[in-house]
């Protein structure tokens, strides 16, 4: 029964309260700005896009080396700056303040 009376904020004494704002929620409970978490998630999925790349392609017999497939300019140079370039992006989206509306 004490679960069912916190749950029950909006309706107190047959009165009705009005809502809260979505910006004053939005700015009370989190650390950052909304659009500061898209553009965390869009920084981790580079991140996994750049370390997706270094994987690169194998070799299918395990006796042979294949040395062209091992340094190649894919898991050398691009993937790796891309993870860069990811890590960049989100502290850019860590360290960005929200434009205010006044």
């Amino acid at each position: 029964m004490a679960a069912f009376k916190k749950s029950t904020n909006v309706i107190k004494n047959n009165t009705v309260k009005k809502a809260t704002p979505v910006k004053e929620i939005e700015n009370k409970n989190f650390a950052m700005h909304r659009q500061s978490y898209k553009f965390m998630a869009i920084g981790c999925a580079v991140i996994v896009l750049g370390f997706l790349l270094m994987i690169g392609g194998g070799n299918t017999d395990p006796t042979q080396f294949d040395e062209s497939k091992m340094f190649s300019f894919q898991r050398i140079t691009l993937a790796p700056l891309i993870v860069v370039a990811g890590f960049i992006f989100v502290g850019y989206a860590i360290m960005r303040k929200p434009k205010t509306n006044k």
